[in-house]
């Protein structure tokens, strides 16, 4: 189990403990998580699948695992029926794009953050991805590159990751 303690800033796993960066807002209840807030939802939520660019990394995991494309995106439009749902750009509705210039998106690890099914407007793309120094996310968990791709290696199917 991975447990994040979003007051400390930290990710403990595997009996390492590792700066974490959360949401702009701070975090919050998953019952009060809202699409836009900055926060990240408290909560126990299964790590789902494992996404990388394959110009800028290697990895190797357990998970299920796929290289990300340029056209790459996530759905965080709550009129979108493909709502926190991967999409492909150019898309019709607001989606965030994957591929990305500052290294955060080099690796993520996809969370059960509202996804069965999503409900709109409760949170989309809340992922654990790369950092980039200690600036807050969106609403993510954010640690470093080296650290998260040691860490995936690690992680088997069904594991879970808790956010206190």
């Amino acid at each position: 189990m991975i447990r994040v303690d979003t007051a400390k800033g930290e990710l403990v796993v595997f009996g390492q403990a590792h700066a974490c960066a959360v949401g702009r807002a701070g975090a919050c209840d998953a019952a009060d998580k809202r699409e836009g807030d900055g926060k990240t939802p408290r909560g126990r939520y299964q790590l789902r699948t494992v996404l990388a660019r394959p110009d800028r990394t290697a990895v190797a995991t357990r998970l299920p695992f796929r290289w990300l494309t340029t056209d790459d995106g996530w759905s965080d439009d709550p009129a979108d029926p493909a709502y926190n749902r991967p999409v492909r750009h150019p898309h019709a509705f607001s989606a965030e794009h994957l591929w990305r210039d500052d290294g955060l998106y080099d690796v993520i690890v996809t969370l059960s953050h509202n996804d069965a099914p999503p409900i709109p407007r409760l949170g989309s793309a809340v992922f654990l991805h790369c950092s980039n120094g200690n600036h807050p996310t969106e609403g993510c968990v954010a640690i470093s590159r080296a650290a998260l791709i040691a860490l995936v290696e690690r992680f088997e199917p069904g594991a879970w990751i808790e956010i206190v």
